[in-house]
């Protein structure tokens, strides 16, 4: 487990935009359960993938356009149970971090593995997640 002095900036760069910490599983149940579509990124220390995915999903939710109703995190290696909870609703994916899902009235709907993040601009992240706003919400 990672300690927090390490987690709690890079936690922060989604939190201070009006992400919600999950960090617990009955947080994450419930943020997956709202009606509406519902965005959760599984943050990661992961410079090489989650220094673009953190950058990316900001810039996804920025000006004009369709945008999720529910913007969401928890943290790989830190919220255990939390990150734990979320997995079992990720399937057929197997555990990838950092990670991007995109939930419509609690059904998986779009998701990022850490392979389609990794070596990808925060542009590109972004551009994919807006058209999958686009289609979803």
């Amino acid at each position: 487990m990672y300690p927090e002095e390490m987690v709690a900036p890079m936690k922060a760069q989604l939190t201070n935009k009006g992400f919600e910490d999950l960090n617990t599983s009955e947080k994450v149940l419930k943020a997956i359960k709202q009606s509406g579509t519902t965005l959760l990124i599984i943050n990661s220390v992961c410079g090489c993938a989650a220094g673009g995915a953190r950058p990316g999903v900001l810039l996804s939710v920025e000006g004009e356009g369709k945008k999720p109703d529910h913007l969401t995190t928890t943290f790989a290696g830190f919220d255990v149970d939390a990150v734990k909870t979320a997995r079992e609703h990720l399937a057929p994916f197997p555990p990838s971090s950092p990670s991007i899902a995109l939930f419509k009235d609690g059904e998986l709907v779009h998701f990022l593995e850490r392979h389609h993040i990794e070596g990808h601009s925060p542009e590109m992240i972004a551009e994919n997640l807006k058209q999958a706003y686009a289609e979803f919400c």
